[in-house]
């Protein structure tokens, strides 16, 4: 699978906004070619878990003169829908039917979107790559042989893919970030509590965060605006007000300051990383951008709450299950959980009292004196589904499955918002992306720069070309 540029058509979903609004394409239509390339290309991808064309056709036809202008979108299997099947992923959940609605797609269902489908994910968010024990692995749309990005694998690959204009998936440690970089889209983790979690899968609660996945920085700001904001269902939801994040993108970089972190971050970077990084910088500084070199203070400290805080409430999302179930879990899945029950409590105590502090001592110190951070999101390219396989690929696999979030896991931790873009491929063809970091609530800083990136590359307009599937849907 090589991929090229995306031809004229609605394969953004501003541009299809736009075109429905002009009268130039007709939603429905939309669906139906949507649904014509999944059922081409959709087995080679794996990305799909349930279509529901049926309620999307009549949903587009409803949603034409809305926000949204009845645009295909497909989520991350997680969200509750009422006589929809939601699995998470697992086998556990094959047969659950939610009875309530996720306030995240109410929003969207009331913008005037629609749903395609639910999206592949791996089991109960656990997995950094896209694999999956019980449904299988998510292919990358670049090449089929290496993995998608977890746990928002089928968000990102149905994206790429060109099956859906834009999803939802959600962030622990780095699950929408990850698998945007792997299949060459943009992701965004907003910051924590600004997207309800009301009716969406808890993993570990005080890092999770609900945010979307689409082919550029601008979809990506339009759905936010759609979902953000206040929630009586979900008491952490702030009710801090929405911005417009769409009017924040001008291409204007003049005074903002972008910081290069020290340490591991940009250590040991191949040689066709660190060029993409390079070269994405030099397009940041060209629009006005100054870089700083700077420092995360306290960063093992850091490291350490984080390591025990998620692996406590993870654990204990599972407590029930991994008692009466525990052999309904994938290995790979139980393996990665135990450790959370051997934790003892004043550890985690001792871990959540230090997370005040230390965002305080980030904001002071870091972004006291820059606007955002710059780094890869991945320190290497994804990797191939065999080789990071960590039932079967021994120690190395650990290692490989290990990396692809040592660039994301301390930004959940500190609540951070974050973006990761296209910018552009390696050696082998396949995608790489930037991660851009700010303040709590500076969502539209980060997607301003994200743009202004995106308006002098063409790196998020590739399309896999995917064996006897056409270009045109």
């Amino acid at each position: 699978m090589t991929p090229e540029t995306l031809p004229d058509g609605p394969w953004d979903l501003v541009a299809h906004v736009a075109a429905v609004r002009e009268g130039a394409l007709d939603p429905v239509a939309e669906i139906d070619r949507r649904m014509a390339r999944i059922a081409a290309a959709g087995p080679a991808i794996n990305a799909i878990r349930t279509p529901t064309a049926d309620t999307a056709r009549v949903q587009a036809a409803a949603g034409a003169g809305s926000a949204l202008a009845g645009a295909a979108l497909g989520h991350k299997d997680m969200f509750d829908r009422p006589e929809r099947r939601m699995t998470c992923g697992a086998r556990i959940r094959e047969a659950h039917v939610p009875t309530g609605l996720a306030t995240a797609l109410a929003r969207l269902d009331a913008a005037g979107g629609a749903d395609l489908a639910t999206l592949s994910m791996s089991e109960f968010a656990q997995a950094p790559t896209g694999h999956n024990g019980h449904f299988g692995a998510v292919r990358n749309p670049h090449d089929a042989e290496r993995v998608s990005g977890g746990s928002s694998s089928g968000s990102a690959a149905a994206v790429a893919a060109g099956f859906v204009l834009g999803s939802l998936g959600s962030d622990t440690g780095g699950s929408i970030r990850i698998p945007a970089a792997c299949c060459g889209v943009t992701g965004l983790k907003p910051t924590w509590s600004r997207v309800s979690a009301a009716g969406a899968m808890p993993l570990a609660p005080s890092f999770d965060c609900i945010g979307p996945i689409a082919r550029s920085a601008r979809d990506c700001a339009l759905l936010l605006r759609l979902i953000a904001g206040a929630d009586p269902r979900d008491g952490d939801c702030s009710s801090r007000p929405v911005p417009d994040y769409g009017t924040a993108l001008d291409g204007d970089l003049r005074g903002q300051r972008i910081g290069l972190p020290e340490g591991p971050f940009l250590q040991d970077l191949p040689g066709a990383i660190r060029a993409r990084f390079d070269a994405a910088l030099e397009v940041l500084t060209a629009r006005g951008a100054k870089l700083h070199r700077v420092t995360i203070p306290h960063l093992d400290r850091i490291t350490a709450c984080a390591g025990i805080a998620s692996r406590v409430e993870v654990a204990g999302q599972h407590l029930g299950w991994m008692q009466n179930r525990p052999g309904d879990y994938a290995p790979m899945v139980s393996a990665r959980m135990y450790p959370g029950y051997a934790i003892p409590g004043a550890l985690y105590i001792e871990a959540m009292r230090q997370r005040p502090g230390l965002m305080r001592q980030v904001l002071e110190d870091t972004f006291g004196a820059v606007d955002m951070l710059a780094l890869p999101t991945l320190k290497d390219t994804p990797p191939t589904i065999a080789e990071s396989d960590i039932e079967t690929g021994g120690e190395g696999a650990v290692a490989r499955f290990l990396s692809l979030s040592a660039n994301t896991r301390t930004v959940s931790f500190l609540g951070l918002p974050a973006i990761s873009v296209p910018m552009g491929p390696c050696a082998q063809g396949m995608p790489t992306g930037l991660q851009l970091v700010g303040r709590p609530f500076a969502e539209a800083r980060l997607l301003r720069a994200a743009d202004a990136l995106q308006r002098d590359t063409a790196w998020h307009r590739r399309l896999p070309v995917i064996p006897h599937v056409p270009v045109h849907p």
